[in-house]
């Protein structure tokens, strides 16, 4: 149905988002890569290869509890039109524009601003760069940086140290 399709939908570009993935990350995922006991995901050859783990929100693992309930993957989390394999690159790609057509998104960009906006949105949250470059699975953190840019709101925040210090006033 429809509405099958939404959830499919849905809760793809939600894990994207919230454990900032690349888009062949997520179409790679399998059913036993999603840890709810160390509420991890464990990303299979992300760039050059290599293996991490990244984090699995209370949200994100809620919304993907009812996306099993409804298409029982066995393998793939997101299954293509062929058994044992994964929705196509192309397929992940136009549920982001289809999306973004359905909220009136008119910004340019793809699937990648999901993985963008988690980068920005955790700085946003005061999480160090370094748990941002092992989480998105950066070899150098000039590419977390680069990725990063300083944002008006963390800047508006920013407080000096002085201000922060408890010293009483002097008459």
């Amino acid at each position: 149905s429809v509405e099958e399709g939404n959830l499919r939908n849905q809760t793809l570009l939600m894990t994207t988002y919230a454990a900032g993935l690349r888009v062949s990350e997520v179409i790679r995922l399998t059913v036993k890569d999603i840890d709810s006991k160390r509420m991890m995901i464990f990303v299979r050859k992300g760039k050059r290869a290599k293996d991490r783990y990244t984090i699995l929100s209370k949200r994100l693992l809620s919304q993907l509890r009812s996306y099993w309930r409804v298409y029982k993957p066995k393998g793939q989390l997101f299954p293509g039109k062929k058994p044992a394999t994964n929705i196509a690159d192309s397929t992940a790609r136009g549920i982001f524009v289809m999306a973004k057509a359905k909220a009136s998104i008119t910004k340019n960009g793809g699937i990648h601003m999901l993985r963008h906006s988690f980068a920005t949105h955790m700085l946003e949250a005061g999480v160090d760069l370094r748990t941002i470059q092992i989480l998105m699975g950066h070899s150098s953190i000039v590419s977390t940086m680069h990725y990063l840019q300083m944002t008006r709101k963390k800047f508006d925040d920013t407080q000096s140290p002085l201000d922060r210090l408890d010293i009483p006033e002097r008459d």
